[in-house]
C-alpha cells in the first residue's frame, strides 16, 4: 500500500512548478523564515531531497513546513509526504499541516484578532490549500486515509476524519484538474 501511495504522490505532483528562489518563505518575521529560504534556495527538484534533510530543515528546527510560502509548501509537500509514508521522518509532521485549521474547532478559532480581524484558522488553511489541483488533492486525500488507517491514537484519527469531512473530500470534488488549471 505504501508503494502505491508513493507512486500516486509522485505522479500527482510531477508537474508542480518550483516557485522560484524569491518565493520560498511565507513570512519576514523572526529568524526561521530566512533559515528556510537559505536552506531551500536553488533546490528546484523536490524529488532529489533526502528525507534526513527535510526532516531537520532548517538547521535542525524541522519547521520548514511552517515557514514556507504557500507556493513553496505546495511544491515541497510531496517530498515530505513520501518520506512520511516511507517512515523516514521523525521530526517533521506533514499530517499536522494538512489537518491543522480544518478541524471543527478551527472554524471559529480566530488566529489573532488584533492583527487579522475575524480570520479563523479554517479561513487560513482553506486559502493555503486553494491552489492545489485535483490530482494533488487526490494524493493528499489518499495520504490522509493512509495516516488514519495507521494512526494509533483516537484524537489523531479524529483530527484526520474532521479535516477530511470539513474540507478535503469536498475540495477533491471541486478542484479543477491540472490541465484545466494550466490552460487558464
Amino acid at each position: 500500500m505504501a508503494d502505491k501511495l508513493t507512486d500516486t504522490i509522485r505522479f500527482a505532483f510531477s508537474e508542480t512548478e518550483y516557485p522560484g528562489d524569491w518565493c520560498l518563505k511565507g513570512s519576514t518575521e523572526g529568524e526561521e523564515p530566512y533559515l528556510v529560504e537559505k536552506e531551500f534556495v536553488g533546490k528546484a527538484d523536490w524529488k532529489t531531497l533526502e528525507a534526513e534533510f527535510i526532516d531537520q530543515a532548517p538547521e535542525g528546527f524541522s519547521s520548514a513546513l511552517s515557514f514556507f510560502s504557500d507556493e513553496a509548501f505546495r511544491f515541497y509537500l510531496p517530498a515530505y509526504l513520501i518520506a512520511d509514508v516511507q517512515g523516514k521522518l521523525s521530526l517533521a509532521d506533514p499530517l499536522f499541516h494538512l489537518t491543522h485549521g480544518l478541524v471543527d474547532k478551527a472554524r471559529s478559532t480566530l488566529i489573532n484578532p488584533r492583527r487579522y480581524g475575524s480570520r479563523t484558522w479554517f479561513d487560513a488553511a482553506t486559502m493555503k490549500f486553494a491552489m492545489f489541483c485535483r490530482e494533488e488533492v487526490e494524493a493528499i486525500v489518499a495520504y490522509l486515509y493512509f495516516k488514519m488507517e495507521i494512526a494509533e491514537f483516537p484524537p489523531e484519527k479524529d483530527s484526520i476524519a474532521q479535516a477530511l469531512n470539513n474540507y478535503w473530500i469536498r475540495r477533491q470534488k471541486e478542484a479543477k484538474p491540472r490541465d484545466e488549471v494550466e490552460s487558464g
